[in-house]
């Protein structure tokens, strides 16, 4: 068992240690909330509805011999949403133990290692009475995709609980991919990156070479257009241009992400530091001109997929959950590798506004996309029926395509061992949430410190040190680049801010640091380039993204004009801004020769965080307005 109780990404070298569940407790709060709510309502909505699909009777078919033709349920990777689903249990099991969360694991685990082949191989939908061949559509059967998710169930699963049984499994079927797939074996890579990042943290664990080699490999081949072609381009496989030749994520949105996360896996384990810096610059310039104000990515419906530079249409805004997930992923692999906190500011936009965004009030309903502009009203959706669209539209029970709900299941319950880290003799909060930090310094000096906050209703931040061994440690404070005019105290003095809170003291229990970070509401105006919200405004509070919500017998929200002549303004009723209400134009031919527009009544606009719109029934939603 991980004596840190467990963490998602374990590099042998990095500029940042990354601690574990057992080191970083989140104890109360927005993010303990979300957290209680995985645990103990979303983990077993998810397996209730596998298991009323059969998604997870798959694997007991398949163990029987009996997984051909029409008795196997579900689309060809619903494999990995089991598979996804044990990952999230697994870092739950070890942020709070549960005997009856651990017999579950089990009985998974065992439902998983009946149906694997005695090769290795596994995946349900291929090999077996009736259905194709093994790798016999590796454009779209998703089956090293599988096993990706498979190889990080097991890391999870070993460093939580210490159990290797889900191990056995992920190195056989890790072994098979190895000799299918090695220099001897077929010449070719999967339509979704997965395995890649799957292999690489697995090779972590167990200290087997031919993992991190096998996964480097799948790198090398990727990018020389393998794979057949396809309607939406090989840009959609990730399979268009080689990692090193590229400046920027293109294509499906999540698979361009995933295999970044690999490859910076790999440059970090092979000491590639030429790779790496390929990798942070294509992330920089995405997050600089593909990505959306919430760190969403991906504005293209058709085929999930990012535009081109600066096509960030707020009313097709795809922004899938999974690729918020999938982004988090990368910007804290880059953060340990580089030690750079901005990526510690991209995870904290990240998961307040799409992460928290998607999942409902209950924990039993998710946004698979996040559209920043909703014009036509939001429904309601049956709690029993399974939508066929994943798209758009409102949060729903469960999809045909349900990826989003296990993947922000397992970032959430992971969410502890993003929060701080260790750099020398430096402890770093990077995130601010209540909670209990426990651990040591790169001497062994022990260390620790307990949060206390409102964070992001408020912007103080309290840091009390609870254990010190002696001699001087800097105890280090991200600053979020919004935060202008921050302030900080130690033991009430004033401490000057460098860009970040770093006190380098010789601390003793009871010191105590007081970050102020001003959340009020602001204003935030878009890149010109942006043609759909040029000469439209936002407000964000904090890290928080704020919109404009109506019901749809209400205020028509596309004839607002904001007035940005007046700041937004706080109070007990919540963030308000002064706006003029437009007459619509009559029906008609919608162009004319002279400017448009009606007659203007002046109103106050109310609006709401981003992450709790369309909790209320429905309604329509805009996140950027145009101005007056």
């Amino acid at each position: 068992m991980d004596l840190t109780g467990g963490r998602p990404v374990v590099p042998s070298r990095s500029a940042v240690r990354p601690l574990g569940l057992g080191e970083s407790r989140i104890t109360g709060g927005f993010w303990a909330d979300r957290q209680r709510l995985i645990g103990t309502a979303t983990l077993d909505h998810g397996r209730q509805w596998m298991d009323k699909l059969g998604w997870t009777g798959n694997f007991v078919r398949a163990a029987q011999g009996a997984a051909g033709g029409v008795d196997r349920r579900g689309r060809e990777f619903s494999d990995s949403e089991v598979y996804k689903l044990v990952e999230a249990m697994s870092w739950e099991s070890g942020r709070l133990p549960s005997a009856d969360r651990e017999r579950e694991i089990v009985e998974l685990t065992g439902m998983v290692a009946a149906a694997q082949a005695g090769d290795g191989y596994l995946h349900t939908a291929f090999g077996g009475p009736g259905q194709a061949a093994r790798y016999s559509d590796l454009s779209w059967g998703h089956e090293l995709y599988c096993v990706g998710h498979l190889l990080q169930a097991a890391v999870a699963r070993t460093r939580t609980s210490g159990d290797t049984d889900l191990l056995g499994v992920a190195r056989r079927a890790a072994d098979h991919v190895c000799a299918a797939f090695g220099p001897d074996g077929l010449a070719a890579v999967c339509g979704h990156p997965e395995i890649e990042v799957g292999l690489a943290e697995l090779a972590r664990l167990t200290g087997e070479q031919r993992y991190l080699d096998q996964a480097a490999l799948f790198l090398r081949r990727r990018g020389h257009r393998t794979l057949p072609p396809h309607q939406f381009g090989s840009s959609y496989f990730s399979d268009d241009q080689p990692i090193r030749e590229a400046s920027v994520l293109r294509g499906h949105a999540v698979r361009a992400l995933y295999l970044t996360a690999g490859a910076i896996d790999v440059a970090v384990e092979t000491g590639d530091d030429e790779l790496l810096g390929i990798l942070a610059a294509q992330f920089d310039r995405t997050l600089a001109t593909r990505t959306y104000l919430t760190g969403g990515m991906g504005s293209r419906h058709t085929d999930e997929a990012f535009g081109d530079d600066f096509v960030l249409p707020a009313d097709r805004s795809y922004a899938e959950t999974c690729a918020g997930v999938a982004a988090t992923m990368v910007a804290w692999r880059l953060l340990l590798a580089t030690g750079d906190p901005r990526y510690a500011d991209t995870i904290e936009r990240i998961i307040y506004n799409v992460v928290a965004t998607s999942l409902g009030d209950d924990g039993r309903s998710f946004f698979y996309a996040n559209t920043l502009h909703q014009r036509t009203p939001t429904f309601a959706v049956p709690d029993d029926e399974e939508q066929l669209g994943f798209g758009g539209g409102p949060r729903a029970a469960w999809f045909e395509v349900s990826c989003c709900l296990a993947n922000l299941s397992r970032l959430t319950a992971s969410l502890g061992a993003y929060v701080a880290g260790v750099v020398d003799d430096s402890l770093w909060l990077y995130q601010y949430a209540p909670g209990e930090i426990r651990t040591t310094l790169h001497d062994g000096r022990a260390v620790g410190v307990d949060v206390a906050t409102a964070y992001p209703d408020d912007g103080t931040i309290v840091v009390t040190v609870t254990e010190a061994d002696g001699g001087p440690w800097t105890l280090a404070v991200r600053v979020p680049e919004w935060a202008k005019g921050a302030t900080a105290t130690l033991n009430g003095e004033p401490l000057a801010l460098d860009g970040h809170l770093r006190a380098r003291h010789t601390f003793r229990k009871g010191d105590e640091i007081r970050l102020h970070l001003p959340v009020g509401p602001r204003f935030t105006f878009p890149d010109p380039r942006i043609d759909a919200v040029r000469d439209c405004v936002a407000v964000e509070a904090g890290p928080l993204v704020l919109c404009a919500e109506a019901d749809p017998d209400g205020l028509d929200l596309d004839t607002v004009r904001v007035r940005t002549d007046r700041g937004p303004a706080a109070g007990d009723g919540g963030v308000h801004v002064a706006a003029e209400i437009e007459d619509p134009a009559p029906d008609g031919w919608p162009y004319a020769t002279d400017r448009p527009g009606g007659p203007r009544s002046a109103a106050d606009l109310p609006l709401l965080p981003y992450h709790r719109w369309g909790r209320r029934g429905p309604v329509t939603m805009r996140v950027w307005l145009p101005r007056a």
